[in-house]
C-alpha cells in the first residue's frame, strides 16, 4: 500500500511566529503613553496616559483617542479581526477602569494598554511596515464598529456620572434643608 503524499498540492503557509517590525512612530507613541517616566528606586514606568488620566472627564477620553490611532494602524497591518477586537477591549478596559478617580489612574499606569496593543500588532501583523499602506474595507468597518462601541461606552459613562452628581446634589440639598 502506497502512502498518500500532499507535496504536489500548494499549501499557503502561515507567517512565522517572529514579530513583525512596525513603524517607529507607533512604538514611540506607545512609549510616550505608557513608559515615558521612571520611578527612580523602584524602576516602575508610567507615561502620559496615567498623567493625562488624572484630569477628570477629559483625561481618559483624550488618551483613548490616542489609542484609537494604534487600533487604526492595526488595520493597515492587516491584523485579524479577533486581534482588532482584543485591542479594542484593551482600550475599553483602560477607559473604564481609568475613569475611577485615583485608583483608576494607578491601574492605568499598570495596565499599559498601548504597549499591549503594540505587542499584539507586532505578533499578529500579516504584512510588513513597508507593505502597510491601506487595509481592507471590511476591517475598516469592523474597527469603525469597535470605535463606535467605545464612544457609546464613553457617552454612557458620562451619562452615569452626571446622573450620580445630580442624585448626590439632591441628597446634599435634602440634608442641608
Amino acid at each position: 500500500m502506497r502512502a498518500l503524499s500532499f507535496d504536489a498540492f500548494p499549501i499557503e503557509r502561515a507567517r512565522s511566529a517572529r514579530a513583525t517590525n512596525v513603524e517607529t512612530s507607533l512604538e514611540r507613541l506607545s512609549w510616550l503613553m505608557d513608559d515615558l517616566f521612571r520611578v527612580p528606586v523602584l524602576g516602575w514606568r508610567f507615561g502620559l496616559d496615567a498623567l493625562i488620566g488624572l484630569i477628570p472627564g477629559f483625561g481618559d477620553t483624550a488618551t483613548s483617542l490616542v489609542s484609537f490611532y494604534i487600533l487604526a494602524a492595526a488595520v493597515r497591518y492587516r491584523v485579524p479581526k479577533v486581534t482588532l477586537l482584543r485591542m479594542g477591549l484593551n482600550i475599553a478596559l483602560d477607559y473604564a477602569v481609568g475613569s475611577v478617580p485615583l485608583v483608576g489612574d494607578l491601574a492605568d499606569a499598570a495596565w499599559k494598554s498601548n504597549h499591549k496593543n503594540i505587542d499584539l500588532l507586532k505578533k499578529r501583523a500579516t504584512v510588513s511596515a513597508e507593505e502597510a499602506r491601506s487595509g481592507r474595507v471590511s476591517d475598516w468597518l469592523f474597527v469603525g464598529g469597535i470605535i463606535l462601541g467605545l464612544i457609546a461606552l464613553a457617552l454612557g459613562s458620562l451619562f452615569v456620572s452626571f446622573y450620580l452628581m445630580f442624585r448626590l446634589g439632591e441628597l446634599f440639598a435634602a440634608i442641608w434643608n
